[in-house]
């Protein structure tokens, strides 16, 4: 029998994510719990017994979505994927950059040719979600730098070690974009690549030092021709994708030579270990109840059962037939065996596994 979506009403009665925090408690529904629920609750844990007619027992017998199911999940949630944005595009950049960016950043070499520059950077200064830049040296040499975080003296002395052609700045969605100004200072020669929307919200920008209204040299948006092309040099490494109905607007690119995929904000990996590893324990934040939240929806572990919820009724909600066209097409046709996300751990073993269960009911195309 074909696996329906349960319904976000059961999400949010049973299946909880657990929160990052020393108590490893679930979340408790928002609303007073049936008595079929109340009856199991006051059983102790080794003695339940569940029966064929509880739904608790199988996503299968769960129904279909509908309107109204997502309409409460959205109530419920507090913390959707939109208003993270919107906090974002209202914080002014000097206040996402750390005092000592030096001191705090990873510099990992995946690949002989893939460099990743991990972050700590918290949102709201209470969510650990850490941040990312990858740069990426194409088979003619020159690089390209993805997601650019703070262009340091660490940063600056790296680049140089992989050749220091930096042909290409690519702003992943239209919230990684706030260095991009100072690596094309350091970088005149680069290309700008980014998706539609974000050099009219640059151009906004008014009082900002860090954000400059330079001319992008390449804009993907939902009009623009597929196979999506940057240039001949670009192209020959790189496959592109761009997902119109993410709310960020994602740009997804696979690096061919390395079978590595670079996104920013499609798929998170939470908790953001790597990127927090040189922070003194004393200020790291410390997670409260909605930051658990977000981190228990944000994680790949086990099932996803979080983040698949999260990605199906918010992320992907203003076109969801578009959204599950593009992670199948990338799912199916893209060679890849890591994945590069901005926000949490690098996948670096078993990626297409992931991302086959992450996206599971995308792949399906259930409605």
């Amino acid at each position: 029998m074909p696996r329906t979506v349960p319904s976000s009403r059961h999400y949010l009665k049973y299946s909880l994510p657990r929160l990052y925090s020393h108590h490893h408690q679930p979340l408790k529904a928002p609303f007073k719990p049936s008595n079929q629920y109340r009856s199991l609750i006051h059983q102790p844990r080794g003695q339940r017994q569940f029966h064929s007619s509880d739904n608790y027992k199988s996503h299968r017998q769960l129904p279909e979505p509908n309107p109204s199911s997502f309409k409460r999940y959205l109530r419920t949630s507090l913390l959707t994927f939109p208003f993270i944005a919107l906090i974002g595009y209202l914080t002014m950049s000097s206040s996402l950059i750390p005092d000592n960016p030096d001191e705090v950043m990873v510099i990992r070499d995946l690949t002989p040719n893939v460099t990743v520059f991990s972050v700590p950077f918290s949102r709201f200064g209470r969510i650990p979600i850490g941040g990312r830049g990858t740069a990426v040296r194409l088979s003619s040499g020159s690089l390209a730098v993805f997601s650019p975080v703070a262009l340091t003296e660490a940063t600056k002395a790296k680049i140089a070690s992989l050749g220091g052609q930096v042909k290409y700045l690519v702003a992943t969605d239209i919230e990684h974009h706030i260095f991009l100004s100072d690596w094309k200072k350091a970088y005149p020669g680069a290309k700008l690549i980014g998706p539609e929307g974000l050099p009219e919200k640059r151009a906004k920008v008014k009082n900002d030092p860090k954000i400059g209204h330079e001319p992008f040299d390449v804009v993907i948006g939902k009009h623009t021709p597929r196979p999506y092309t940057v240039d001949g040099e670009f192209d020959r490494d790189f496959e592109v994708e761009y997902i119109a109905s993410h709310p960020n607007k994602e740009i997804v690119f696979l690096y061919k030579p390395d079978k590595v995929l670079i996104e920013a904000d499609l798929l998170f990996n939470l908790p953001a270990t790597e990127q927090y590893s040189k922070v003194p324990e004393e200020q790291k934040p410390k997670p409260g109840l909605l930051a658990g939240w977000f981190l228990g929806m944000n994680s790949t572990e086990g099932e996803a059962k979080g983040m698949k919820r999260f990605l199906w009724w918010v992320v992907s909600r203003g076109d969801r037939d578009g959204f599950n066209e593009i992670v199948g097409k990338m799912y199916r046709d893209w060679d890849f065996e890591v994945i590069v996300p901005c926000h949490g751990e690098v996948i670096e073993r078993g990626a297409k596994e992931v991302w086959g269960r992450v996206f599971e009911w995308h792949l399906e195309g259930k409605k």
